[in-house]
């Protein structure tokens, strides 16, 4: 059974146009000790689906899923009490902009105490002792001292390590990391994943890392969903998605690392993620891709099979080229388009 298993997760938003849906029939599982990586621009729903899991959705939000579940308890059902008693401790958080996210009215040891004493249940001498310990382990100097600085007396490298330290307290069995290295200088960023990697080598923990930093992938997960205006695209391990990635949206992420670029110039994709009111009635990359033919633009594909990576594409690239395997029953091949052999 997977430490976390969601099943056509869907989430919709209440406005006054009408109902948004930010999040479109994803899928996705985690087992203990693993890490998977969701990638995607701003606007994918990467964030979103994750406080899905979390509960911190606010009211406007509709969430339906055939299954949302940690070790086998649906979280569509249990109570706000269950759930209180489940989140902070054995599913933990590390939030975007880690300057935004402490509490400015509090000190760090207050807000480090704060989890101890609602999940563990510890006095104040084992709390301190253990705020100490959690600071120490995250590599911030003079902990004792940190313990009574306030969150704007912090730099923001030693912000996320708060965060993170906060993350931890109660050893959780499932931490998600939303976007841990941004705004982080290079050096900073690297022992952060070293951390997280560390803790979950120590642990035991599950890991899922939310970001849009393909560099970061590839340094730290074992496998990769690839996220696009809501929806889940691609689906791989690792070394196979850097390999030969299969939807063209990939593709065109991978095309646009300083590492990989052939020209002068670096290759990037043209236009921005659909919203609201511009979503495409066909594939939703349709406006923005290479390889888009007449069906692209008005029949929504369906998903590949594994071996494709799963890819939301009629045509999914095979080695760099499109292969007209998805195409439903009725839409001919784009002109010129042969299986390869």
């Amino acid at each position: 059974m997977p430490l976390l298993d969601i099943r056509n997760l869907t989430v919709e938003f209440e406005t006054r146009a009408g109902l948004f849906r930010a999040v479109d029939r994803v899928s996705l599982a985690v087992d203990p000790r693993e890490i998977v990586a969701i990638v995607g621009e701003s606007g994918s729903g990467k964030s979103v689906a994750m406080l899905a899991v979390m509960g911190l959705l606010p009211r406007t939000a509709r969430v339906t899923a055939d299954r949302l579940a940690f070790e086998g308890r649906d979280l569509l059902r249990i109570t706000p009490r269950e759930r209180r008693r489940l989140i902070g401790k054995d599913v933990a958080m590390i939030f975007q902009e880690p300057m935004t996210s402490l509490n400015p009215c509090f000190t760090v040891g207050f807000q480090l105490g704060e989890s101890l004493k609602e999940h563990l249940g510890l006095d104040r001498a084992a709390r301190r002792a253990r705020a100490i310990d959690l600071l120490t382990q995250v590599g911030i100097p003079e902990p004792e001292r940190r313990l009574s600085a306030f969150p704007h007396q912090l730099s923001g490298g030693m912000s996320q390590r708060v965060m993170i330290a906060i993350a931890i307290a109660c050893r959780p069995k499932l931490l998600i990391a939303d976007e841990p290295t941004t705004a982080l200088d290079v050096t900073i960023q690297a022992q952060i994943l070293d951390l997280l990697v560390k803790l979950r080598n120590d642990t035991g923990m599950g890991l899922v890392l939310i970001t849009h930093d393909m560099g970061v992938v590839a340094e730290t997960s074992e496998r990769v969903i690839v996220q696009y205006a809501g929806q889940q695209v691609e689906e791989a391990t690792t070394p196979a998605l850097f390999a030969d990635p299969h939807h063209p949206y990939t593709s065109a992420l991978l095309a646009a690392l300083p590492e990989r670029a052939t020209a002068r110039r670096l290759p990037s994709i043209p236009g921005m993620v659909p919203g609201q009111f511009d979503r495409p009635a066909g594939c939703l990359f349709s406006p923005r891709c290479a390889f888009a033919f007449d069906a692209c633009r008005t029949v929504p594909p369906a998903k590949a099979g594994a071996e494709l990576g799963r890819a939301l594409c009629h045509i999914p690239l095979v080695a760099g080229r499109p292969t007209p395997r998805n195409l439903p029953p009725g839409v001919p091949a784009p002109a010129g388009l042969t299986e390869p052999a």
